[in-house]
């Protein structure tokens, strides 16, 4: 890992990973031709990039049930247990629609409306992440999303992960396709002869998947535009150096991209985890994806104290965040940017990854300057509610009229002014 003692984190600036105009040529030829010709177009893509073959878009009932059949009892306990924890944590968060009467009998309030329709992408191929079933479909809903679908691509025996499909179960998803990719994207967004349209889709995916969101953003809705996974580690003296260095290991081996960063101001904490780094690397089965996401973006960031390195986390504003420190309650306060924060010592990342409840599809790049982790709120929408009295408009019509005057839109003052007692009739 790189270390950094200056302060310097010109590192920021190269961590976004941008497409090569290649690139997204392909997912737009990708998307025109799932626009233009459907189903046949899901096939034939799903032959030539995956090498399969494909019948049925959508995945039958009998299917789920044999592949969740096949999941060991434990992993299906396990995907039990931390959908009762997801939903429950979600319930949290539901937004309420409320009026008000304020004077003169006025009405002003919200209305909130859950989305009719949304698509999970769950990313699949080569891997099976049946937690991402869980934290996309979850918060939908609890939000009271009318239609939730699934679409995730199918392995190299034909079918989507048993794991995969074993959570989609579990939670009672029954709209569920085979597809990866850009094409599923476009599917989701645009339509096919099987596959209606969404009006929201969200999940992670790979580089092509992320184009294609970028891409059909506008016609429908998406959750964000995510890059590599990434988790800063604020340790002092106190955190046991094995554990960091699991920990940063546990993002490492995501994705060659990966950023896992330690910052500290123990040089002693740092020379001993950057040194169980490198002794778990030898035996990590990942080791291939991990090791240069160590060697090429990790960091270890030495500061001068807690409050320097609660600065560099905010600089960084990390998708997840560690304060493997003595005291989080006193540094939690400083923290300003950050997608999840594990407070204490036995609270490792994988924790929130699978089983907490708080979701983990978290905003990455530094976004979490300004964004917030997928939630209910990212399934509901909320109308304005207003009704004005005679009495409220006959009191504040003239200074409406005016303040519309002034901008310039004459039409906008005289549908106030045509209400109005006495005011000048505009025919």
């Amino acid at each position: 890992m790189e270390w950094i003692e200056d302060g310097d984190l010109d590192f920021l600036k190269k961590r976004k990973v941008e497409a090569k105009e290649a690139a997204q040529q392909s997912v737009q030829l990708i998307i025109e031709k799932v626009k233009a010709e459907g189903d046949q177009a899901i096939r034939a893509f799903t032959k030539k990039f995956d090498g399969i073959e494909l019948t049925d878009l959508r995945v039958s009932e009998k299917e789920v049930e044999e592949a969740a059949a096949r999941v060991p009892q434990e992993v299906r306990r396990a995907i039990s247990q931390a959908a009762a924890n997801i939903r429950a944590f979600h319930e949290k968060q539901m937004p309420e629609s409320w009026t008000e009467t304020v004077e003169d009998g006025v009405l002003l309030g919200q209305k909130v409306t859950p989305l009719d329709s949304v698509g999970i992408y769950v990313p699949g191929g080569t891997a099976c992440y049946p937690s991402s079933v869980l934290m996309g479909a979850i918060p939908a809903l609890v939000a009271g999303v009318g239609r939730v679908v699934l679409i995730s691509p199918p392995q190299k025996n034909g079918l989507i992960a048993d794991g995969v499909l074993a959570a989609a179960r579990e939670i009672g998803i029954t709209e569920i396709y085979q597809a990866g990719g850009a094409q599923a994207i476009a599917a989701l967004a645009y339509g096919t002869e099987t596959i209606r349209p969404v009006d929201k889709i969200v999940g992670p995916g790979n580089l092509y998947v992320m184009l294609a969101k970028k891409q059909v953003f506008g016609d429908v809705a998406i959750d964000s535009l995510a890059g590599p996974s990434e988790i800063a580690v604020l340790a002092d003296d106190s955190a046991h150096p094995s554990w960091v260095a699991a920990d940063l290991l546990s993002q490492a081996e995501h994705d060659k991209m990966s950023m896992p960063v330690l910052i500290t101001p123990s040089r002693s904490l740092a020379e001993e985890v950057d040194k169980e780094v490198e002794r778990q690397l030898e035996t990590l089965p990942r080791r291939d994806i991990a090791e240069p996401s160590i060697e090429t973006v990790g960091k270890i960031v030495l500061v001068k104290d807690l409050k320097e390195a609660a600065e560099a986390v905010n600089k960084i504003a990390p998708e997840h965040l560690e304060l493997a420190v003595a005291d989080t309650e006193s540094v939690l306060p400083l923290i300003r940017h950050a997608g999840a924060i594990f407070l204490g010592m036995y609270s490792s990342e994988p924790v929130g990854d699978y089983f907490a409840g708080p979701n983990h599809i978290i905003p990455t790049n530094g976004s979490a300057r300004y964004a917030s982790p997928l939630g209910v709120d990212s399934f509901v929408k909320r109308s304005s509610l207003i009704r004005y009295t005679d009495e409220a408009l006959q009191k504040n019509g003239s200074a409406i009229a005016a303040f519309a005057r002034y901008e310039g839109l004459e039409g906008h003052a005289r549908a106030v002014e045509k209400r109005l007692k006495g005011a000048a009739v505009h025919d």
